[in-house]
Formats: C-alpha cells, structure tokens, sequence
C-alpha cells in the first residue's frame, strides 16, 4: 500500500494528460500510487493513459459525471495516507510531493500542506505568478476572504480529515475545491511550503474562464461559509464578496479584449465597488476602467497592442488582481 494516493481526473484531455501523469511520475518521492479517472473522454485520452507503462499507475473509466465527482471516484479508490488531486492539463514541479509530506511530518497538527503556483500557458510556458500566500495554522480567516491555494492541485490531505468532512460537492459546478478547503480550514490547520510547485496551466476553455458559471457557484460556496462562521468572522463577509468580484473583474478582461467581455467586466467591477466603496479611492481601479474602456472602444487588435504595453508599464493585471487578502 502507499503512502500518497495522487488522483487525477480527466475528460477529454488528451492534449495535456500525457505531460500532466509524467510530472506525477518524475516526483522525487515514489511511494505513491496515481489514480486517473477517466470520466467519459471521447478522444485519445485512454489509448494515451494506456500507452504509459508505470506499476504506480492504474486508470478507471466512468461515464462523464464532471469534476467533483470523478475526484469522489478517485478517493474511493484511493488506499494512502495522504491524498492529493492534480487537474489533467496541470503540472507539479518535481520535488512537490516531497516537499509537502515533509512539511506534514513537521506538523503534525496539521492535516493540509499546500504550496505556490504559478500560470503556465497552453504551451507550458511560465505567464505569471500566483498569489504566494503564505498562511499556517488555523487559517480559516483567510480562507474566507478567499482561496488563495488558487486551484484544484494543490494540497497534500491527510485522508482522515478528508474523510471526515466528506467528499466534493457534486452540486457545485465551480469552486468545489474552495468549498472544500473551507471544509477542511474550519476544523484543521494548514501549513503553508513557500515555493512554486504547482504550474496551473491557463487556457481559454478551463473552467476558471466561464466566468459567469463562476459566479453563481462561488456565491453558493461564500454564503454557504458564512453561514456556519461564527459572529467573530461575519464582518470579513463584504471583504470576501469584493475579493470574489475583483478576480471575476480580471478573467473577464484576461485574455483577448472583446466587446461583450468588457460589458462583463463592468458589471463584475460594479459589485466590486459596491461591496468595498474605498477602492475608489485607489488609483489602480481608475486603471482597470480604463482597460475596460480601452477593450469596449478599441478594435481587438489594437485594444492588444495597448493593453500590452500598458500591462507592461504598470503591472496592472498583478495589482489589481493580487491585492484580494487585504482586509478591506
């Protein structure tokens, strides 16, 4: 038996999934076993598992039931100590496994490691950094302003506490893996490994960039939270909210600048507004209106061309986008 289990669901994935299982594979520990559920791929996705040949590695087929419950799946047959998930198009660095186990063994009060990540293009190419949080102990605070571990592959579970707060919500159509670090973070403590082991791999169809999707499912994972945080926390409520619309504000203008994403953009910065009027008297939302005015007015290729370089001068998209744990 092993002492990690890695899970890794996938639909689809035939673009990524061979890069994805072998950064799995090249981990510096090796007492693990890898997972894959395949959740009712139709292209090449199997017949590539198939084609890796590694002791550690088995692959169980399902009818497509989406993320959250293929990672259920992949927990039922999971036989380690620990558990952790990586999405089917992103990447571990290879001393991620040992790095977060050690940091578990080192506290063992904790029952969640997690690390940085970074973005990474479709090429695999580095784009940019993620947050870099680094938060330990009871950080259940934290988490409800936001989900700064920034995705689904990152952490290191102890497979007790996963087993006693329960599995994923098969309900939710995005932010389950938020729901569930908020889960976890009521009733155990984190412990943060300060360096960039996950590359989160960005892309125009994840699901980080069906942003209206986002919306409403996170809003049921926020008011959910709140819902069972005590007195003490209900005031971190409108910070949380303003968080949420402040990221929903940037995927909306991530990428190329169209017309309707700007509409989109406007909406999403309203609430922002709303839920934390002292942004307005920050310099850098005057700036966000601007790209949003920019992507509206402008034709594609030239609203390009100056957001590039006005990104560039300014730094706008970390700015705007990585100032989401300050208590407002």
């Amino acid at each position: 038996m092993a002492l990690i289990s890695v899970i890794i669901p996938v639909y689809n994935g035939e673009k990524t999934i061979r890069e994805t299982i072998e950064s799995v594979l090249n981990q510096s520990f090796s007492d693990f076993e890898l997972i894959v559920i395949n959740d009712g791929s139709r292209d090449s996705t199997l017949a590539i598992i198939s084609s890796i040949q590694d002791p550690r590695l088995r692959v169980i087929s399902y009818p497509n039931a989406g993320l959250s419950a293929s990672r259920n799946r992949g927990i039922s047959y999971a036989t380690g100590d620990y558990i952790s998930f990586i999405d089917a198009d992103d990447l571990w660095t290879p001393d991620k496994l040992e790095a977060q186990l050690r940091a578990l063994e080192a506290s063992p009060q904790a029952a969640v490691a997690y690390s940085w990540t970074d973005c990474i293009d479709e090429s695999s190419q580095f784009l940019r950094q993620g947050s870099h949080i680094t938060a330990s102990g009871n950080i259940w605070a934290n988490l409800l302003l936001s989900n700064f571990l920034d995705n689904g592959s990152n952490p290191l579970i102890r497979r007790q506490a996963l087993t006693e707060v329960g599995g994923f919500d098969e309900s939710l159509r995005a932010a389950e893996d938020w729901d569930m670090y908020l889960r976890l973070g009521a009733h155990y403590h984190f412990v943060a490994v300060p360096s960039p082991h996950i590359l989160y791999r960005v892309s125009a169809d994840s699901m980080s960039s069906k942003v209206s999707k986002q919306e409403v499912e996170t809003l049921k994972v926020i008011e959910r939270a709140f819902s069972q945080a005590p007195e003490s926390l209900q005031h971190l409520n409108k910070c949380s909210l303003a968080n949420l619309y402040k990221y929903l504000t940037w995927k909306a203008l991530d990428g190329t600048p169209e017309r309707h994403k700007s509409l989109i953009a406007v909406k999403f910065l309203w609430h922002t507004v709303s839920h934390d009027p002292s942004l307005l008297r920050r310099r850098i939302i005057w700036k966000v209106m601007l790209k949003i005015a920019i992507a509206f007015l402008l034709p594609p290729e030239f609203a390009s061309a100056l957001l590039e370089k006005m990104t560039r001068l300014s730094n706008l998209d970390t700015l705007f986008l990585y100032t989401k744990l300050e208590p407002f």
